[in-house]
């Protein structure tokens, strides 16, 4: 069946199923919503993404039957943290800026026109500001910040805030042929965003000193972050592994990211690899070629 366009984890007739049943939930609310790919806008400009909706009816392991449920839920969910006034308007200016965090979310035209405001960190992704609420994380369009103060006040606090998120779990994955790498999850949504402070990040959960050919990493979805620090030619099987555990996370978790692998080097992220799933090769970039010609030279 062809995936649909926006919620790829969805046919094109799941999709349509799930923006309908997305509008009908809201309507229950008294809540009239413009419904469009990815997204449910509200007149006032309040936007609810449907991509975190969409994994959690595609994971669920009951039948399609279960997705109204599924939906009502998520959807009462939203709709109290707007009436309990969980929103941005009512938050005072402390508040606010001890909730503030930086996230990384996946690039798209509608995403590009409310969300480009920050920083390219991460290829294929955008740096924004969000707000970690009770009930839901909000994140910042730019026609939002002017009222905020200044943008540079506020991406400094939310890297503060970045650098205390909670790390649930730190394991260590470990294969036959080579293949080492650690792994951080969580239940904040703010894991994968953790790509943003690497190094700190590395010291942090390793004793491995800082190496001057990078670190490799991947975030699959927003609750994981992968990475090796680069020491020599023996990173290729790390970097096989990484990338059938981005391809993995990617297609089955909530919040998903990406399926690449990155070499960070020097401050900044380029891909390196990807994997498509199932019996497929993983593709490696002429950047990964690259670095094996570096590590190769020493």
């Amino acid at each position: 069946m062809p995936r649909d366009g926006a919620l790829t984890l969805l046919s094109v007739a799941e999709a349509t199923r799930l923006r309908a049943l997305v509008h009908a939930a809201f309507a229950e609310h008294s809540l009239d919503v413009t419904v469009g790919p990815g997204s449910a806008t509200a007149g006032t400009g309040w936007r609810f993404n449907l991509a975190n909706l969409a994994a959690v009816c595609h994971n669920d392991s009951r039948a399609p039957g279960s997705w109204p449920a599924l939906v009502n839920e998520h959807v009462a969910r939203v709709v109290r943290s707007v009436v309990d006034q969980q929103t941005p308007q009512a938050l005072s200016r402390e508040e606010l800026l001890a909730r503030i965090h930086p996230r990384l979310v996946t690039s798209d035209p509608a995403s590009l026109k409310a969300f480009g405001y920050g920083p390219r960190s991460v290829p294929g992704l955008l740096d924004v500001l969000a707000l970690d609420l009770p009930e839901t994380v909000d994140l910042l369009a730019e026609d939002s910040l002017a009222e905020l103060g200044d943008q540079a006040v506020l991406w400094e606090r939310a890297f503060q805030n970045l650098r205390a998120v909670h790390v649930d779990r730190h394991e260590v994955l470990t294969g036959d042929n080579g293949t080492r790498f650690d792994v951080l999850t969580g239940d904040s949504y703010f894991i994968a965003s953790l790509a943003l402070i690497l190094d700190e990040v590395v010291g942090r959960y390793t004793e491995e000193l800082p190496s001057p050919h990078g670190i490799l990493v991947a975030l699959p979805h927003r609750h994981a972050l992968a990475f090796h620090v680069v020491r020599d030619l023996g990173v290729l099987p790390s970097l096989h592994g990484m990338a059938r555990f981005a391809a993995a996370g990617f297609a089955e978790s909530p919040g998903a990211l990406t399926h690449s692998v990155f070499w960070w080097f020097e401050g900044g992220f380029v891909e390196v690899a990807t994997h498509g799933g199932a019996d497929l090769p993983v593709a490696l970039t002429q950047e990964a070629g690259d670095l094996m010609a570096r590590l190769g030279a020493e």
